[in-house]
């Protein structure tokens, strides 16, 4: 391997090992603990490559990635941190650092990435060619205290044995947090198998599915589809799998004790996958990531060639007071829709209200049979709601999360059964016309007049 490193840390041991470690390879390695001197550095065009850590005297090294991106486009840097949190990693990620990796790191695998790096440095200098480039693809985005709970409880269990099941309404990223758990642990090297019902087939398909993970991470998506023969052979997996073998991890858009209650789902399986529960929140439930996570894809879509659009304030609105039952795949697809179809880099509310009219407002309540009553229903519903969280409390706001998803619906639906009619509605509600005007306003509800026989 050879090239230019610049190697920046305040820990003189570590600069020093990375010295020794990357002149035996063929390197010359200019090394500093001073933040100030490697933006020097690549300034003037030192360096095929960076290794950087976070935390300086003088400075950032996540911050600092966008003045290098800018200073010298297509040169990779490689982010090491004592903070071994998803959160760093994630960042890392967004800001397009080549590759992340936790303290204390394995040298031999900094050396491999540091010659990828170098390798991807010298055949196309302008992007990123390995596998690490995915990670920015991952939409886990988000600054609300639900996320936040979320990557400390990742941050917790991701380097511990235990088995983890992943809940949440579908479009979520179950699986993509799965995948974090993965490409952030110690196993990041070994594989990363899917699952599915056809893997399990046969005499000879437990043990292929095995030897496929290597002592990697061995993933049942959406396990609760699974029938009754397929769960079997997942048990009699799982009881024969030796003290090295992978991890074992699940997700769920379902209830799984409800399944397991009605005998949908057998309990000796349900308890082998739920070693640690991870509750993935809705979208309803961290709304202030809604306009992070758009311009997050609308980015995106930039950088595979698709015209530059923004969100104008108008639209952020709307996006946020939308219920977003297909959650953060819905919030992709809608935003690359409105990339097509917007007319200018702005785009409005109008626009915006266009892509989403036609698209269910809320997710119903599940569970329960039609001739529930509705309390009976949300009882069942908020108390699922609550045991997915384990011992931990939701987020807070609780309150009027709850009145606006069924306040939403039954104003769309009181005003669709008096056609539109505003008068008709409040005094179907039972409340004063002007509150009615207010909170047609305020949850963003189109009205349509029309005639209706009732």
């Amino acid at each position: 391997m050879d090239g230019t490193v610049l190697v920046a840390d305040d820990d003189r041991t570590i600069r020093t090992v990375l010295t020794q470690a990357l002149t035996r390879a063929g390197c010359k390695v200019h090394a500093t603990a001073s933040m100030v001197t490697l933006m020097r550095w690549v300034e003037e065009g030192k360096g095929d490559l960076v290794i950087s850590d976070v935390v300086m005297p003088d400075g950032n090294g996540l911050e600092q990635l966008p003045h290098i991106a800018e200073a010298r486009p297509g040169l990779p840097v490689i982010v090491i941190s004592a903070q071994n949190n998803i959160m760093t990693a994630i960042q890392a990620a967004e800001a397009e650092a080549y590759d992340y990796l936790p303290k204390p790191f394995d040298l031999p695998d900094l050396m491999k990435r540091a010659a990828r790096a170098l390798e991807v440095k010298r055949r196309a200098p302008s992007r990123r060619t390995d596998g690490q480039a995915q990670d920015t693809d991952l939409p886990l985005v988000g600054r609300t205290p639900a996320m936040q709970g979320l990557y400390r409880l990742v941050a917790r269990v991701m380097n511990t044995q235990l088995s983890v099941l992943v809940t949440g309404e579908s479009g979520t990223g179950k699986s993509l947090i799965a995948k974090a758990i993965h490409d952030f642990s110690d196993r990041r090297n070994l594989p990363f198998v899917v699952v599915s019902p056809a893997d399990l087939d046969g005499m000879d398909g437990p043990s292929t599915v095995m030897a496929r993970a290597k002592g990697g991470s061995l993933l049942f998506d959406e396990v609760g589809d699974l029938d009754e023969v397929a769960q079997a052979r997942v048990v009699r997996m799982l009881d024969a799998q030796p003290e090295n073998g992978p991890r074992i991890m699940a997700t769920s858009r379902g209830d799984l004790t409800g399944l397991m209650e009605s005998g949908q789902f057998r309990e000796d399986l349900f308890y082998r996958l739920g070693g640690v529960t991870i509750d993935v929140p809705s979208l309803r439930e961290r709304v202030d990531d809604i306009p992070l996570l758009a311009e997050h894809f609308l980015i995106k879509a930039e950088k595979e060639g698709m015209p530059l659009r923004r969100l104008s304030d108008e639209a952020q609105e709307v996006a946020r007071t939308y219920s977003w039952p297909g959650n953060v795949r819905q919030l992709e697809n809608a935003m690359r829709r409105l990339v097509a179809t917007a007319s200018e880099e702005i785009i409005t509310r109008s626009e915006m209200e266009a892509v989403l009219m036609n698209q269910p407002a809320a997710e119903p309540l599940r569970g329960g049979s039609d001739g529930d009553k509705l309390s009976a229903s949300v009882a069942r519903h908020l108390r699922r709601y609550f045991d997915l969280h384990g011992g931990m409390l939701p987020p807070p706001g609780l309150y009027q999360r709850i009145l606006r998803e069924v306040e939403t619906p039954l104003i769309e639906i009181a005003l669709d059964a008096t056609g539109g009619n505003q008068a008709k509605c409040a005094d179907l509600l039972g409340i004063n016309r002007n509150t009615l005007r207010k909170k047609i306003t305020e949850l963003d509800i189109e009205v349509t007049r029309r005639r209706k026989l009732m």
